[in-house]
This record gives structure tokens, sequence and C-alpha cells, in this order.
């Protein structure tokens, strides 16, 4: 994504959708797992998620 960013390309928006997906679902699964591990993985990657939507937007 950051590539992406940095060069200002045109497809930032479906590939920053696309990492917002992949980070929501990975957060999906995560939260399935109750270890301390799984829910710090889970936190992150609903703060990615929420970071992508907000590119993908833009």
């Amino acid at each position: 994504m950051a590539a992406y960013l940095m060069r200002g390309s045109d497809y930032l928006p479906p590939a920053a959708a696309l990492c917002a997906d992949v980070c929501r679902r990975c957060a999906a699964e995560c939260e399935r797992h109750d270890h301390d591990h799984c829910r710090r993985s889970a936190d992150a990657c609903r703060r990615c998620a929420e970071a992508c939507s907000a590119m993908a937007s833009a």
C-alpha cells in the first residue's frame, strides 16, 4: 500500500479496498481464537482495515 500511495497510483483505491477486505476477514478469523496473540492480531487487522478503507474512499 505504501508503494501505491507514494507513487500516487491510479490503482490505489481498488488495492486499498482489497486490503481492507482481507484485513477484515483476518480480524474475524483471529477473533475466533481465545489467545492473547490472536486478540492483538485482530486489533491490528481492524486498524489496518480502517486505514485501507479510508484510502479506498479518498
